[in-house]
């Protein structure tokens, strides 16, 4: 056996420092096999299990006192298939080697999320998503799933092969079994270009609805405390391709985006006084650019600067009143909000618990910078955007329990039906899950 055990309860922590775990064991599995005798064991043993990728979800949806499965040895490309379009790659694959790999191979997902630090399972199963206003999530781009459920057996499922397991496990939170492989649909590699140019919040929000159907895909950034935004808007594009420069690149997404901003950051943390005339400053930081490359380097950029994060779903009809009431909400208020809000797009899907279930939807993100109280911040937002019909992100801050999402998912019901006839034992639940989908 191949796979690597430890028996030490070490801590466990999240990217983000907020959630923490302590298990009984860690196990990195080398196969499906072994990943099913992992399973197996630890039924044999009365533990729990939970797999968890790079953590860079900020609730405990993966936190677990028993057995923590560590995807590490399950890595790679299994198969490609360039006439059917779909890639098969195992679940542990940091999204970025897999971006990589498929360009090597002119392919390409159709659309991603803004990092590329996670694993595929792990980004598919919280919903991870970009903006777009034809092409979904990264879920929703899945053709089949290999999973390894309670009692230790594999199931393969897609729509066409237990076709209710498929509808809810492309986006499970890891409460239906271990994802062991993903099979992803693909097409040939082609070019996105990116403009991203200021533009001010009553600009932004007034055209908002032209903005998004005019362009495959948009998003922005408002910074609090100012009239500010910054806007990114990619098409497809006949080329030629023209990157952005080696310096400019540097200075502009290494220097300023994270460099320079982890100092404001820190500064804002110690003296929470100076954050508006800081976020004035950073606001205004970033000129107006246009480039043109492949698309995951157009779709993600780097984040180095560590912060905790909220984001909820509202109806897409619903954003414009929704982002006025937060800014209202933050222009009146003693808070001090050093980190930008961002918002995105995505059109509806058929997957039961997807964020975009059943309706068109718009994204707001609100964050903090580590270590800086965000509390009242994200209680004040999370009122306001439940009050919209929101539904929070499945890896992200939020307060919500299974009786909220009961009534914002209209599929929920089917999801835990599902959840009881594959793990009645609760072998892959913890606490975050009985509090979301209840017991």
């Amino acid at each position: 056996m191949s796979s690597t055990v430890s028996g030490k309860s070490g801590t466990w922590r999240n990217w983000a420092g907020n959630v923490t775990a302590r298990p009984a064991r860690e196990v990195s599995p080398a196969s499906v096999e072994e990943l099913s005798d992992v399973v197996r064991r630890a039924a044999e043993d009365g533990l729990r299990v939970k797999p968890v990728g790079t953590g860079h979800s900020f609730t405990a949806v993966a936190a677990t006192d028993g057995v923590l499965v560590r995807p590490d040895l399950l890595t790679g490309i299994r198969r490609i298939d360039r006439e059917g379009g779909t890639v098969t790659v195992e679940a542990g694959t940091p999204l970025k080697r897999l971006n990589v790999a498929l360009a090597r191979e002119g392919l390409s997902l159709t659309n991603m999320g803004d990092i590329m630090e996670q694993t595929v399972s792990g980004a598919t199963s919280t919903g991870t998503h970009g903006t777009g206003r034809d092409s979904a999530s990264i879920a929703a781009q899945i053709k089949g799933l290999e999973l390894v459920t309670a009692d230790g057996s594999v199931l393969t499922c897609s729509e066409k092969e237990n076709p209710e397991v498929f509808a809810a496990a492309r986006t499970g939170l890891g409460a239906l079994g271990v994802i062991s492989a993903i099979t992803f649909a693909v097409e040939p590699i082609f070019l996105l270009s990116a403009r991203e140019e200021p533009m001010s919040f009553d600009e932004v929000t007034s055209s908002f609805d032209e903005l998004v159907t005019e362009n495959e895909h948009f998003e922005f950034y408002w910074f609090p405390h100012t009239g500010n935004c910054n806007t990114k808007r990619n098409n497809r594009s006949a080329g030629p391709e023209r990157p952005v420069g080696a310096l400019r690149g540097f200075f502009e997404d290494e220097f300023l985006s994270n460099g320079v901003f982890q100092v404001a950051s820190q500064v804002g943390r110690a003296v929470p006084a100076t954050i508006p005339a800081i976020a004035r400053i950073s606001s205004r930081a970033l000129s107006a650019r246009t480039y043109t490359d492949i698309p995951y380097k157009v779709f993600t950029s780097p984040r180095r600067v560590r912060f905790t994060e909220m984001e909820y779903a509202v109806p897409r009809a619903a954003l414009v009143e929704t982002l006025r009431e937060l800014k209202a909400m933050v222009d009146r208020s003693r808070l001090r909000v050093s980190f930008p809000v961002e918002v995105r797009t995505a059109p509806a899907d058929d997957i039961t618990l997807s964020t975009a279930s059943g309706r068109d939807s718009a994204y707001i993100a609100v964050h903090m910078f580590r270590g800086t109280p965000y509390q009242a911040y994200f209680s004040a937002a999370e009122h306001i955007f439940t009050a919209h019909e929101g539904r929070p992100h499945w890896g992200k801050v939020h307060t919500r329990d299974a009786e909220y999402l009961a009534g914002a998912y209209p599929r929920f019901g089917e999801f835990t039906e599902l959840r009881d006839r594959l793990d009645p034992e609760r072998r892959f639940g913890n606490d975050y899950l009985r509090r979301v989908l209840g017991a």
